[in-house]
């Protein structure tokens, strides 16, 4: 059973964690299984943890796992020094190193892992018809509101993104997507020119079931809504990959995909009914400006940039997240990076003594290895949440620490539109300038295989596809061979190219 924090209760413990989500239930196993005389509690907001299930090194650095949503009794009775306590984060009082709860809790710590996530950045505040989906209460509202709706906007770029573009069936979606190409966190334009037909497709039948855990909640005990605190209307942590298997993404029309794209735009209005018909659109230049037949039949309208006006049953809001900080800022010294993570350095240390920060809401803030970037990615919270625990246990025992080999090189495995995707190194040439050249393979339908050489070294690659160019790639970027006299046959598919750098 959850611990709750009792009113005006007070515990002492070694190490609390904040976050139930990949970092924390990470950083917090790592720190119980090597103190195992020493109290650990985890803080979370949500009824449900997050846990790392499947876990496979695909090569040196490239790592594929599940994420399963498990009562914290599983983690309690793994490790019997872990303590899980249900409730949000109030305040926090760094000198004095106690930690408030929103149900009166306090928790007097040693050592702090701050590893409460990021929520997400929406497009308008307490708009009944925007919705954003983060975590798994979201995601079901989503569920229950597609099941009635005709149209939708999905207004964003990112992973949710792209995944709920491709798996809504049944219902029109309109895509305001402000860049030239889709997915461009990810990908570049041709990347996604070879997935788009994929959208205009019927969807495989799937032929095994998902065998990461369905993202549902029992409803807490006291009625409460599950992943949310009552009190602070804090979300619970970040869907997992694959969030939207085991529920169903069907709107109220029969038929499969009907998405349509609008580029190089973003939301200018949000507007009711009422407001629709008392001031049409804008832009009078614009074609697409005159009241459509269908203006006033509508719960909400979208004004574009580019002068086109939908009207929706709702709108998504997938424009990103910000580092969840709110709690921690007030009355502490935290150094705050630009992109508003708490910025920590090599030994993901915080400017507080003795807290420490891992994953979306922390920034890196050392000189990062040429070959690495910062994204907000589930690879990257279970790395920093990893290695923060490492990094808690090298000060406690007073040892010395070396910041981990996975911050060498950027990896990602992830799935967009039933492909296989992965991310190695500098896979958009970031940071690069000019200074790049590009090798592509493209077989439609199948696979597309990019290179991004600079100076005859590999920076980066993004794989589509069953490739099994991964590891070999890996390797080439980490170990930075002069790859100039191979030239285009570094991608020829005749070639195999694992055996020849054997």
């Amino acid at each position: 059973m959850m611990m709750a924090c009792s009113e005006n209760s007070e515990k002492r413990v070694q190490f609390v964690v904040v976050g139930g989500g990949i970092a924390g239930v990470t950083c917090a196993e790592q720190l119980a299984s090597q103190f195992t005389s020493d109290s650990v509690v985890l803080l979370t907001a949500a009824p449900l943890v997050k846990t790392v299930t499947n876990f496979r090194q695909v090569a040196q650095i490239l790592e594929d796992f599940d994420v399963e949503e498990q009562p914290s009794t599983v983690l309690e009775e793994k490790y019997p020094n872990l303590k899980v306590i249900q409730s949000a984060v109030k305040s926090l009082q760094a000198k004095e190193h106690t930690l408030h709860t929103e149900d009166g809790g306090i928790l007097h710590y040693q050592k702090l892992c701050v590893c409460s996530g990021a929520k997400p950045r929406l497009l308008s505040q307490n708009n009944p018809h925007v919705l954003g989906i983060r975590d798994t209460d979201s995601a079901q509202e989503f569920q229950k509101r597609l099941s009635t709706a005709r149209r939708i906007v999905v207004v964003g770029n990112g992973g949710i993104a792209l995944e709920l573009v491709y798996e809504v069936e049944g219902c029109e979606v309109i895509w305001a997507v402000k860049d030239k190409a889709i997915g461009n966190t990810f990908f570049d334009a041709g990347a996604a020119q070879f997935l788009i037909p994929a959208l205009a497709q019927d969807k495989p039948e799937r032929a095994t079931p998902c065998k990461r855990a369905r993202y549902t909640t029992e409803a807490a005990a006291d009625g409460a809504s599950a992943g949310v605190s009552r009190a602070s209307g804090e979300t619970g942590s970040a869907l997992g990959p694959d969030w939207h298997e085991g529920i169903s993404l069907r709107g109220a029309h029969k038929g499969s995909h009907n998405v349509t794209m609008e580029y190089q735009c973003e939301i200018r209005r949000i507007c009711t009914q009422q407001e629709i018909l008392q001031s049409p659109p804008e832009d009078p230049q614009s074609t697409d400006a005159a009241p459509s037949p269908d203006v006033g039949t509508w719960p909400v309208y979208v004004q574009l940039t580019n002068g086109r006006t939908y009207g929706c049953d709702f709108i998504v809001s997938a424009t990103g997240v910000v580092p969840n900080t709110e709690p921690y800022l007030h009355g502490n010294s935290f150094e705050v990076a630009a992109d508003g993570g708490l910025q920590v350095d090599d030994h993901m240390r915080t400017s507080e003594a003795d807290v420490f920060a891992a994953g979306d809401v922390c920034s890196a803030g050392w000189e990062p290895s040429h070959l690495w970037q910062q994204m907000r990615l589930w690879t990257q919270a279970r790395q920093m949440g990893w290695y923060a625990g490492r990094c808690i246990a090298a000060e406690v025992l007073d040892e010395p620490i070396e910041l981990d080999f996975c911050f060498e090189l950027f990896t990602h495995i992830t799935k967009f539109f039933n492909y296989k995707v992965v991310l190695l190194g500098k896979f958009n040439a970031q940071g690069l300038g000019q200074d790049h050249e590009l090798l592509l393979r493209c077989t439609k339908g199948l696979e597309y295989v990019k290179v991004v050489l600079s100076n005859g070294r590999m920076m980066g690659a993004v794989l589509i596809g069953e490739t099994d160019l991964e590891e070999t790639f890996e390797n080439l970027i980490l170990n930075q061979m002069d790859l100039s006299a191979y030239g285009e046959d570094l991608l020829d598919p005749n070639i195999d190219i694992e055996d020849y750098f054997d």
